[in-house]
């Protein structure tokens, strides 16, 4: 570490867009001058380019991390291109001797770290890299015979024996002054809509950012109590949010459970907390299965679903995106994604379970739609919800799980407040009916200024047809 101290260092960030408890932040402080980077890299092999909603969120993050690193006399270079010709470049123009950066765990991105640490030791430049994404790193949990774990309970119960992760690393208060290198201009790469511009639900809904995930995060904290019992509610307030600022490293999961655990401590409901940790496991799964199956987007891990007979209906589609479904509780969870970029967690199990067991369409279709409408929208956490609903993947609901709109509307939505709230068109209809407004008298109707087919479409499929049909698919596919 001597070197450091009388050269300069480059901290590369990635989905890591923060100050606190960053490993490679932590390292880079040691130099006598540090060039903080983001290269976006959208030409590596086998990189996934982001979606039009997380592009508008990854531009916040990005002007909220340079607006922190200018407080403490730093700022953030941004450079496009294949990052295993850029960080090298970058060494080599600044005379950097040490380049660190937290580590990934998806194949494609493994493979161009790989690259630029090659690149870096062929100059005679140290890459150093650290844990910081997740609690475990993928590859450390595995079965008896070495395989990945492919059921969640025991992985997370594995996990959880291992004990509380490492303590979250302070914030640097001061930074070596920067390196004088050209950055390109943010606004220049155009991450943010135009024409249109249709990110104004997003801006509405969302405050970008490390600071806004920590408040976040204290906030849901204070008033956890009850979540294990209605964070399944989307007509209340009842979930972190945090799933963005997850996405995009604002914030690191090892500093969400210490700060859980402190709650808890401080007498917040163990309940609670261990519940909502353990929806924190489901993202650390994820990550896991996607480190071990890095076609987890594009194939089936069961590969019984290669034959399953999925229908090509683009009318269909069309009328899911746009929560034209007639069916309320699909098209209120639809809706909330167009405009604000998410959505519950219960309605997403819902609408995706509705495209592809009542409209037969292949999970992929909705597993593109989502990368590309989510604010967070994260190649481990996408795929393997989407599969996991399919029942093609691993620790999968089983195929004839079969939700019923009406039903999951009126268990989790009894009063109709989230339907109301985003299908307007139907908000006067009594509560009975609002899950099923074609079950409404044509005076009912009238009376809540409905046409159905006009003003509110009628359902797309019925659903005890859907269901039958759904079966009798599967049924082919198991034979």
């Amino acid at each position: 570490m001597a070197d450091d101290l009388r050269s300069s260092a480059i901290v590369w960030f990635r989905d890591d867009l923060r100050l606190f408890d960053h490993p490679a932040l932590t390292a880079g402080v040691k130099a006598n001058a540090l060039l903080c980077i983001y290269v976006l890299d959208e030409d590596s092999p086998g990189f996934r380019p982001h979606g039009g909603a997380s592009r508008w969120w990854l531009a916040q993050s990005l002007g909220a991390l340079d607006a922190s690193l200018r407080t403490r006399g730093q700022r953030l270079v941004l450079r496009r291109g294949k990052a295993a010709d850029i960080v090298p470049s970058l060494a080599r123009e600044t005379g950097a001797t040490h380049v660190y950066w937290n580590r990934r765990y998806d194949r494609p991105g493994i493979a161009a770290d790989d690259a630029v640490i090659a690149a870096l030791k062929a100059q005679g430049v140290t890459g150093g890299t650290f844990p910081g994404s997740v609690l475990v790193e993928p590859g450390k949990l595995l079965t008896k015979d070495g395989g990945p774990m492919r059921v969640f309970t025991p992985f997370w119960k594995r996990l959880l024996s291992l004990g509380d992760p490492r303590t979250p690393l302070p914030a640097p208060k001061t930074l070596p002054p920067p390196v004088d290198v050209a950055s390109d201009r943010l606004d220049d790469w155009h991450l943010e809509p135009a024409r249109p511009d249709w990110a104004g639900g997003l801006r509405a809904t969302w405050t970008p950012g490390e600071a806004a995930a920590r408040e976040r995060l204290a906030h849901f904290l204070d008033c956890i109590q009850g979540y294990a019992d209605e964070r399944d509610r989307p007509d209340k307030p009842s979930t972190s949010r945090l799933s963005p600022h997850l996405r995009f490293g604002e914030i690191s999961p090892t500093a969400i459970v210490h700060a859980a655990r402190f709650a808890m401590d401080h007498g917040a409901p163990s309940r609670d907390i261990e519940k909502f940790l353990s929806e924190l496991g489901w993202r650390e799964f994820s990550c896991h299965l996607l480190h071990h199956f890095p076609d987890l987007a594009t194939k089936n891990l069961q590969s019984r679903f290669d034959a399953f007979p999925w229908r090509a209906d683009d009318p269909a589609l069309k009328a899911w995106q746009r929560g034209r479904t007639g069916y309320p509780i699909v098209d209120a969870g639809l809706r909330e994604l167009w405009h604000t970029g998410w959505m519950h967690n219960r309605v997403r199990m819902v609408v995706a379970s509705f495209l592809i067991k009542h409209l037969l369409m292949d999970w992929r279709r909705g597993e593109q739609w989502f990368w590309d409408t989510l604010v967070d929208a994260d190649p481990a956490n996408n795929a393997a919800s989407w599969q996991w609903v399919a029942g093609s993947g691993a620790d999968a609901a089983p195929y004839f799980r079969i939700f019923n709109p009406v039903l999951q509307g009126e268990r989790f939505d009894p009063r109709g407040a989230y339907v109301r709230q985003w299908v307007p068109e139907i908000a006067a209809l009594p509560d009975r009916f609002i899950h099923k407004p074609w079950m409404a008298s044509p005076l009912e109707l009238a009376e809540a200024k409905i046409a159905l087919g006009t003003t509110y479409p009628e359902p797309v499929v019925d659903h005890d047809m859907a269901r039958k049909r759904a079966l009798a698919a599967f049924e082919r596919v198991k034979s």
